[in-house]
C-alpha cells in the first residue's frame, strides 16, 4: 500500500528520541540490517552499532550502539543505547 504510515519510537534511557509516524524504517540488526515497511510480520531482533533511519514527512536518522527493537501492527518501537 502506497503512502501507508507505520507509528515509529526510539527510546534511550535518557529520553525519547523520535516519535512520529514514517513509511519506511531502515534498521542495524543484531544479524544483518533490515527495513520495516507497513504491514510488516511482528518481530523482535536486537540492534547492533549503525544507524536507525525513517523516511516521512519528518525524515531523519539516529546513530546507535546497540538496543532492541519490536515492531508489531503498524509499530516500531526501539530501545537504544546512543
Amino acid at each position: 500500500m502506497q503512502g501507508a504510515t507505520i507509528k515509529i519510537t526510539i527510546l534511550s534511557p535518557e529520553r525519547t528520541l523520535f516519535s512520529g509516524e514514517a513509511t519506511r524504517v531502515s534498521l542495524p540488526g543484531g544479524k544483518a540490517p533490515f527495513v520495516v515497511l507497513h504491514n510488516h510480520a511482528p518481530l523482535i531482533s536486537t540492534l547492533q552499532k549503525g544507524v536507525i533511519s525513517w523516511d516521512g514527512a519528518d525524515s531523519g536518522s539516529v546513530a546507535v550502539l546497540c538496543g532492541f527493537v519490536e515492531v508489531k501492527n503498524n509499530e516500531v518501537t526501539a530501545c537504544v543505547e546512543v
